[in-house]
């Protein structure tokens, strides 16, 4: 495909300006107009052609506005445009982070109100919008937690307790924080081991970390007996809210014996998720902590006015102003959007789509935790089409040439082969039906011509690149003519 300025060529123009109606500015520097004979490096084609080229580009990757993205733990939903055209307002959009609280006062005030329904939506009582993603929301947790021993005299207190299944971030984000990591074991039906979790605990124990719905999508059945096991052992526990998506309306953490979770804006709420970001992990803990939550917060004075200050016991900041505000925006938009009812009918949803599909694919593919009912994803294992010399990671490449993104795979590390799947509550029964037809057909292929899976994908604009080499030699551009360098 050709690049914008291959498609360039001297005299075309994509906008035509309108005469001036203001004084005319100081003069162009020679070397900076067309006009003049500069060169300014810029392409010149026209609008038709631009929009053509980035709708061409578009349709060349696969995202969530094109089909299916069932890629399990990272909920990724369809994003309302209605939301994104509301966090576009300029009086909210063109605010500048510097301006009087005065000029900001809608800003502040929805900021303010989001807060209020996040702690609704999870039991807790304080809470902290700053955290500009997920890690930095487990980071505040952790630094929420360590200031909080620090405080009742219990500095000495750096384990962290986390389950074998747990998050990448969760170790990384725990090392981080100056914490050791001491790991749980699982039992046979993939949640946490009490006993082991009973043994673990101790005096050093800072907190418990723990994903709920875990990663394989099981609910701890027995979630107020683990969280008693650390509270009698004199830690806190933490709940990390990358799976959110199953509870919303349901159950919330706050009532299960968790002190502080994070909540990922970017997936439970609907607000474009990937591609880097921008993100939003909000922090939502008990009143005990609330008084360590970074700076600034909002506050709501006597007047009504709405503020931002500075705790007297925090740990600090995070970010150099509020945290992501776009997001923000457009999360409200969306519970306000839904309500209360729209939001367990959210989880609801997700949950049956999630259990209709592992349905559809118990036969073609090992299920080693399927013990019941899933909450919103589920992990299969592709060990019985490795066999065949078809591996998890081929399957995911052939998915590509039936239109779909490939789940998670490789993750949990407890499940060999994995694939974790979550369809969530945006897609269709039509498209949950092919999503599960694509699956079976690649299961057949796995046995009856595993070439087609091992050589995927054959029909995207990139064919299968050697990874290891990419990774190795990397070169993101081609070298340009001439003898250049690129």
């Amino acid at each position: 495909m050709k690049t914008v300025f291959e498609l360039s060529s001297p005299g075309r123009m994509g906008v035509s300006l309108p005469e001036l109606d203001v004084p005319a500015a100081s003069e162009i520097p020679a070397e900076l107009s067309r006009e003049s004979g500069g060169e300014t490096g810029l392409p010149e084609a026209t609008e038709g052609q631009i929009l053509r080229h980035y709708l061409n580009l578009s349709t060349m990757n696969h995202h969530v506005d094109k089909g299916m993205y069932p890629l399990g733990s990272c909920t990724m939903k369809y994003n309302p445009k209605l939301h994104e055209d509301l966090a576009r307002i300029r009086g909210l959009s063109g605010i500048h982070p510097l301006v009087p609280d005065k000029l900001a006062a809608g800003s502040l005030e929805l900021m303010y109100r989001l807060g209020e329904f996040l702690c609704e939506i999870t039991g807790f009582k304080g809470v902290s919008l700053q955290p500009a993603a997920g890690a930095q929301g487990e980071f505040c947790g952790i630094m929420l937690i360590k200031s909080y021993l620090e405080s009742r005299g219990e500095p000495h207190r750096n384990e962290v307790l986390m389950p074998d299944s747990a998050h990448g971030t969760n170790p990384a984000t725990s090392t981080l924080a100056d914490c050791v990591v001491v790991g749980v074991k699982s039992n046979e039906y993939g949640l946490v081991d009490p006993e082991d979790l009973m043994r673990k605990a101790g005096p050093n124990t800072a907190v418990f970390m723990l994903t709920n719905p875990n990663t394989l999508g099981l609910f701890e059945s027995r979630i107020e007996e683990l969280t008693s096991i650390v509270h009698e052992a004199g830690g806190l526990n933490y709940m990390d809210g990358a799976n959110m998506n199953a509870l919303l309306g349901i159950a919330k953490p706050g009532e299960m014996g968790f002190d502080v979770c994070h909540l990922n804006l970017h997936k439970t709420f609907a607000t474009p998720h990937g591609g880097g970001g921008p993100g939003s992990g909000p922090v939502a803990c008990t009143e005990e902590l609330a008084r360590f939550v970074p700076d600034p917060v909002v506050i709501r004075e006597d007047d009504g006015n709405y503020r931002l200050c500075r705790k007297q016991d925090s740990f600090g900041r995070l970010l150099a102003f509020q945290g992501n505000t776009g997001v923000l925006y457009k999360a409200y938009a969306y519970i306000r959007t839904l309500g209360a009812e729209g939001l367990r009918e959210v989880s609801e949803n997700a949950l049956i789509n999630a259990n209709y599909l592992k349905a559809k694919l118990r036969d073609y593919f090992d299920n080693p935790f399927d013990n019941g009912p899933c909450m919103h994803e589920f992990v299969l294992s592709g060990d019985r089409q490795a066999k065949q010399g078809v591996k998890t990671l081929d399957i995911a490449k052939r998915l590509l040439d039936y239109g779909f993104h490939a789940p998670t795979v490789y993750f949990p590390l407890i499940v060999h082969e994995a694939l974790m799947i979550e369809p969530t509550e945006t897609e269709s029964l039509e498209d949950i039906d092919a999503f599960a037809e694509a699956m079976i057909s690649i299961a057949g292929e796995a046995i009856e011509k595993p070439y087609l899976v091992t050589d995927a994908p054959v029909n995207t604009p990139v064919l299968r690149l050697d990874e290891v080499k990419a990774v190795k030699d990397l070169c993101l551009v081609e070298p340009v003519d001439k003898g250049e360098d690129p």
